[in-house]
């Protein structure tokens, strides 16, 4: 028999301000600080997870790298996938930060590359991955212990890697995701593992085809990753019950105001998961099992896999028999779904850190 094959499964902590009982109603004790998103991260290593996304947002919630210093002496297995924002920070400096946060962690830093306009700013898409890249090259070069020297559109530098270096001496998986032509571009030429948002089994087949042939015209190869909820128990009723819960409270103008917060908002992707929405049926299934009531409370990923544990199950092995090698999971409140599906499912699928 043919070993089945593994698959990363990350969890996420909510440092932008992103846990709720009921979806737009907000609670003090879940708003992000570092006791409760250290509860979360703490609760994803107990659980079993490889690997936990720290995201990053400047108008809500705390920030990434902080908090990703902060936990790196409490996690003795799991690794950090943590987002930095391109433009931030100056990369040099950069570099020397992201080698540190993997010297503290012993070598588990996995980097989440954010191509999001910085507070204040207006890029056009075009300049803003362009800029993504260079950010890209910079770090790889830098963190892979090289001289860098490039003369860019927005950096130019010639200089030696910084003393400090990762515990590997190379640069840590970089994991990028974005559907404009812009976006897909990026990812083909500067990063490791490509992440999709919900979509439906042929759109998700679709997207990995044209990234494997992208990459390849550059003479590279990409993983594919995918973020998405969950909302597993017991029985698909029970499943059903507690997403339907999640959506009791909210009203259309509160779930409006939350999406518009994000400066993501307008994107290509965002919109796309708008575009799933509407092509719900009138309990939000785009398919089986793919619930897309969570895209009203928050822009970004937008659709959760709900259903008993066998559902769930099929449903990740289903990805992944379309090529998808890391999961990148959350839940309402996070803390409390990450324990279901750590008990639920994750025990059933054959999982450990991706490698690149």
């Amino acid at each position: 028999m043919d070993a089945v094959p593994t698959v990363e499964v990350s969890w996420f902590s909510a440092l932008c301000d992103d846990d709720y009982e009921f979806l737009g109603v907000p609670d003090e004790a879940l708003r992000s600080s570092f006791e409760h998103c250290r509860t979360i991260a703490l609760t994803a290593e107990k659980g079993g997870f490889d690997n936990i996304l720290l995201p990053s947002g400047y108008a809500l919630g705390i920030d990434t790298l902080s908090f990703a210093a902060a936990m790196a002496p409490m996690l003795k297995r799991m690794r950090l996938l943590t987002a930095v924002r391109c433009g931030e920070m100056w990369p040099p400096q950069l570099a020397r930060t992201l080698a540190t946060l993997d010297q503290m962690l012993g070598g588990r830093l996995t980097i989440n590359i954010i191509s999001s306009e910085m507070p204040g700013e207006v890029l056009a898409s075009g300049p803003r991955y362009r800029r993504t890249v260079e950010v890209m090259k910079c770090l790889r070069t830098l963190l892979n212990g090289e001289h860098l020297k490039i003369a860019g559109e927005f950096y130019t530098f010639d200089i030696a890697p910084p003393a400090a270096r990762t515990v590997s001496g190379r640069a840590p998986a970089m994991y990028f995701g974005g559907l404009s032509e812009d976006a897909r571009a990026a990812a083909a030429e500067g990063a490791d593992v490509y992440l999709m948002w919900p979509d439906t089994m042929p759109a998700v087949a679709g997207i990995i085809a044209d990234m494997r042939q992208r990459a390849a015209a550059k003479g590279r190869t990409l993983k594919f990753g995918y973020r998405v909820h969950v909302v597993v128990r017991e029985t698909e009723s029970k499943a059903r019950a507690a997403a339907s819960r999640l959506l009791s409270r909210l009203d259309a103008a509160t779930g409006d105001a939350i999406r518009m917060k994000s400066l993501d908002h307008a994107s290509i992707g965002v919109r796309r998961q708008a575009e799933l929405r509407e092509a719900a049926g009138d309990e939000g299934y785009v398919e089986d099992n793919l619930w897309t009531g969570i895209g009203r409370a928050r822009s970004g990923c937008g659709a959760a896999i709900v259903g008993d544990p066998d559902q769930v199950l099929v449903k990740l092995r289903a990805y992944q028999a379309l090529g998808i090698e890391a999961f990148i999971l959350s839940g309402y409140p996070h803390a409390a779904e990450c324990d279901l599906f750590a008990r639920h499912v994750l025990p059933r699928l054959a999982h450990g850190p991706l490698h690149i």
